[in-house]
């Protein structure tokens, strides 16, 4: 099975719906931070004198960061996922890959760290092609450009747990297609209405089987949704 079918079996065989339904309340707290984050900001830098020129331009901004803000939901996704994904891949790889050994547990507070950093950064890139809206190419550009930091920061995170992070970095290179894949599927689903509150278990539990397809093969098999 595709890892797509592989992700589904394995939410229900690894019993993670509490997981995602922790994940996606948390995902609603901090989107809801942000839109409010967004409202405040515009409404407090913009304020013309002329009432009616005013509420325009504050209406014009609205819709255009809302609009970017929706196409970087991605980056957010591995922010939530930090706190979930350790649970996550050892219950997966419980029930799907009792044989592989060598995993390590992942450091929470030094691997939170990272995730933050990793989504500030996202976040700046994402904010970066906010122009690009204006001339109708930043929807491409936005899921070009999720999709090779979701792709790589999920598959290094599984891998990580059995080849550390060098190993992980180093595998992802040599089998960047499906890496990319991935993070295309993973993107993709993060602006879907209602799916995107559960992608972070879903990115973590799909690239958990990415990266065991090309660990037990030595190459990379077909790995498109």
């Amino acid at each position: 099975m595709v890892p797509l079918f592989k992700t589904i079996a394995s939410v229900k065989k690894a019993g993670l719906w509490g997981l995602m339904l922790a994940c996606a309340l948390l995902a609603l707290v901090v989107a809801a931070g942000a839109v409010a984050g967004i409202t405040w900001t515009t409404d407090r830098l913009v304020s013309l004198e002329r009432g009616w020129l005013d509420s325009l331009v504050n209406w014009t901004v609205g819709v255009l960061t809302g609009v970017g803000g929706w196409f970087m939901l991605p980056a957010l996704t591995v922010g939530v996922a930090g706190l979930f994904q350790e649970t996550a891949i050892a219950r997966v790889e419980r029930v799907d890959y009792p044989g592989a050994g060598g995993a390590k547990a992942l450091n929470f507070w030094p691997e939170l760290l990272h995730d933050l950093k990793f989504t500030a950064w996202a976040l700046l890139l994402n904010a970066c092609l906010l122009p690009l809206y204006l001339i109708g190419v930043g929807f491409v550009a936005s899921i070009a450009l999720n999709s090779y930091l979701l792709g790589r920061e999920f598959f290094e995170t599984a891998a990580g747990r059995h080849l550390g992070k060098a190993g992980a970095r180093a595998l992802g290179r040599g089998h960047r297609k499906a890496v990319y894949g991935g993070g295309l599927a993973i993107t993709l689903m993060a602006v879907v209405p209602l799916v995107n509150l559960f992608v972070p278990i879903l990115a973590t539990v799909w690239m958990a089987h990415v990266f065991h397809g090309l660990d037990r093969s030595g190459r990379h098999p077909d790995l498109q949704p």
